[in-house]
C-alpha cells in the first residue's frame, strides 16, 4: 500500500527522475527487449504446450526455453543499468521495489529450469513444468511493469501543459 500511496501521491517519477530516463539510451534498450522477450516467450510456451500434449518437440521446446531465459537474463542486466541511471541504485528502487522482488522469483525459476537442464534433474516433463512456472511468473511480472508503464504515461500526460495534451 505504501507504494501506492508514493505513486499516487507524487508519481512514478519525479521531474529529474523523468528527464534521466528520457535521455538514456537504456529506455530504448528496454523498450525493444520487451517486446522481443514478450515475443520468444510466446512461441516458447506454444512449444513447451505441444511437448507437454504430445511428447513431441522436446529440443525444439528446450532451445526455446534456453532462448527465453537469456532474453530474461538480458533484460534484467540492461534494465538494472536503467534503474540505477534513473533511480541511483541497481535494483530495488522505491518506485519498482515490488516489480524488482517479483523478477527475483522470475530469474530463480528461469535459473533453477537452466540448472536441471544441465545436471539432469529433473525429467523432460518435469523440466517443461519448471519452465511452465517461470512463465507463469513472467506473466505476473510483466503484468506489473505494463501497469508502471500506463501510470508513467498517465503521469507524464499530468505533467504536459493543458494545451499540449
Amino acid at each position: 500500500m505504501a507504494e501506492l500511496t508514493h505513486i499516487s501521491g507524487s508519481g512514478l517519477y519525479t521531474a529529474e527522475q523523468r528527464a534521466r530516463r528520457d535521455a538514456s539510451g537504456w529506455t530504448l534498450v528496454q523498450g525493444v527487449l520487451a517486446p522481443v522477450q514478450f515475443a520468444v516467450f510466446l512461441g516458447s510456451l506454444a512449444l513447451v504446450a505441444r511437448f507437454l500434449a504430445t511428447g513431441d518437440g522436446y529440443f525444439a521446446a528446450t532451445f526455446s526455453i534456453v532462448l527465453k531465459t537469456l532474453t530474461l537474463y538480458a533484460i534484467m542486466v540492461t534494465g538494472a543499468v536503467w534503474e540505477r541511471e534513473v533511480f541511483g541504485c541497481y535494483l530495488f528502487a522505491p518506485a519498482f521495489f515490488w516489480e524488482d522482488v517479483v523478477s527475483m522469483l522470475v530469474l530463480a525459476l528461469h535459473t533453477a529450469y537452466l540448472a536441471a537442464l544441465a545436471f539432469g534433474a529433473l525429467s523432460p516433463r518435469g523440466q517443461m513444468l519448471l519452465a511452465l512456472a517461470a512463465y507463469a511468473s513472467y506473466v505476473v511480472n510483466a503484468a506489473q511493469f505494463l501497469w508502471k508503464l500506463r501510470l508513467a504515461r498517465l503521469q507524464g500526460a499530468r505533467a504536459l501543459p493543458e494545451g499540449a495534451r
